[in-house]
């Protein structure tokens, strides 16, 4: 049996051979990554410097946009100067690092969108009690434990994954390092690593899809109960689209991470990963923030003294 200690890199898959196809790639994925940096610093901005937006709904916006622009920026660069250079090697410690980066983001951006479910549900279902259920110490408190936890979660499964030998082929099947991907080239039994990314997967994604479907039940209930249509109408066109992206985020985790590793669709993998990598941190500011008139009015003042 090969010694894993002879791969020292890894060659990661592109989405075409055709230089045409592969600019093409390159320059979509550019596009899209500028404008979800520059929707999230824009609320990363506005939401610091106007002083009537420093309230916990607006706080885990904060956390958000910053979070995802993080997020995007694991994969897809890496992904976008690849196909440009046709170069699609990487090392095995930056193999490593985006294994760790990817889930750690992805676990953390989950819990960060359970978290503002609730935020949402205390302030139209328990208004009177919202400034003491979510008063700024429970606030920081809770998006402490997401990222301490999500460092856990995801050094464990980085560890785990990365404790086989690999000696079938460095050649990832994927646009960046992920452990399914990974799991395939392993030349040891993987039994066991797929168990705890099963068990993991359904009890903690399954959990959060859970309250924040059950949140948004109570909250609809709620919002049926106003007399002012325009007040429906509003809370409706976020809550949907809110719906909408964790479905697509949780349902195409679901399926790349939970699909029998003898089950090979290369190419819809790598279309599926781009649906949890890249659509959340492209609409979660069009959903959350860009839409709301608080926002737009702050955005609106700071351009004017910048003006």
């Amino acid at each position: 049996m090969p010694n894993s200690t002879k791969i020292m890199e890894f060659i990661l898959m592109g989405f075409s051979d055709v230089w045409e196809l592969r600019v093409l790639h390159a320059t979509s994925f550019s596009v899209l990554y500028l404008m979800t940096l520059v929707g999230n610093f824009l609320i990363v901005i506005v939401t610091t410097f106007d002083k009537s937006l420093h309230t916990p709904m607006y706080f885990f916006l904060r956390n958000l946009s910053i979070l995802d622009a993080c997020y995007i920026s694991v994969t897809i660069p890496n992904s976008c100067v690849n196909s440009i250079f046709d170069s699609n090697a990487i090392s095995k410690a930056g193999c490593v690092a985006q294994v760790f980066l990817v889930v750690f983001f992805a676990y953390v951006e989950l819990l960060f969108l359970t978290i503002m479910a609730r935020d949402r549900y205390v302030a139209i279902c328990q208004p009177l009690h919202y400034q003491v259920i979510m008063n700024p110490s429970v606030c920081v408190q809770m998006t402490l434990a997401s990222i301490l936890s999500g460092l856990f979660y995801a050094g464990f499964h980085t560890g785990n994954t990365f404790r086989l030998p690999f000696c079938h082929s460095n050649v990832v099947h994927q646009f960046f390092c992920d452990m399914p991907s990974l799991l395939k080239l392993s030349c040891s039994d993987t039994f066991s690593n797929e168990i705890t990314i099963l068990a993991s997967c359904v009890i903690i994604g399954g959990s959060c899809f859970t309250f924040i479907i059950w949140s948004y039940i109570h909250i609809f209930s709620t919002v049926l109960k106003f007399s002012s249509g325009t007040h429906r109408a509003k809370a409706f066109s976020t809550c949907f689209p809110h719906i909408i992206v964790v479905s697509i985020f949780l349902s195409s985790i679901f399926y790349v991470y939970l699909k029998p590793l003898a089950i090979s669709a290369t190419i819809q993998n790598m279309i599926l990963s781009v649906f949890y990598s890249l659509i959340p941190p492209l609409f979660n500011p069009v959903i959350y923030s860009l839409r709301n008139e608080q926002i737009k009015c702050a955005i609106r003042k700071i351009m004017n003294k910048i003006c």
